[in-house]
């Protein structure tokens, strides 16, 4: 499969729905994003592995409005390698904003997948990252 540049954007449209459907409390619409059977790898965040829509639907309502979850969502530096027939490699980075101005950053590791209702993610791991990651030869990364 060679991934031309229609799916290239309809892929990177696909990752930047994520932010304005969570930020917006649009979790009605939730499948434009992700394949009914999801797998959402969030142990990073502390809340293990979800699986299926519903779950991860779940979560992100009761984490909304929670003290330190963002009102906002970026997603930025998006990386695509392609997998297969209909299947598509992406990671990215994710900036999150609090009310507070607070802001973290996150890699997201997606497998994407496209079905009868086009690119839809049906794999999600994400990162967040607590520290910079260390210089190469630096006595952190060394140890």
């Amino acid at each position: 499969m060679t991934l031309g540049v229609e799916d290239r954007l309809d892929i990177t449209d696909l990752l930047a729905l994520h932010g304005h459907l969570v930020d917006n409390d649009e979790m009605d619409r939730l499948d434009e994003l992700f394949t009914d059977d999801i797998v959402y790898e969030a142990s990073n965040l502390g809340h293990g592995e979800l699986r299926g829509l519903a779950a991860f639907r779940d979560m992100a309502r009761a984490r909304a409005g929670t003290p330190g979850a963002p009102v906002g969502h970026h997603v930025t530096n998006i990386v695509l390698t392609e997998a297969g027939e209909g299947r598509v490699h992406a990671r990215s980075k994710g900036i999150g904003v609090g009310v507070d101005g607070e802001c973290g950053s996150v890699t997201y590791e997606d497998v994407i997948v496209r079905g009868e209702r086009g690119w839809r993610i049906s794999r999600r791991k994400i990162t967040l990252h607590f520290s910079p990651a260390a210089a190469p030869g630096t006595e952190e990364a060394d140890s």
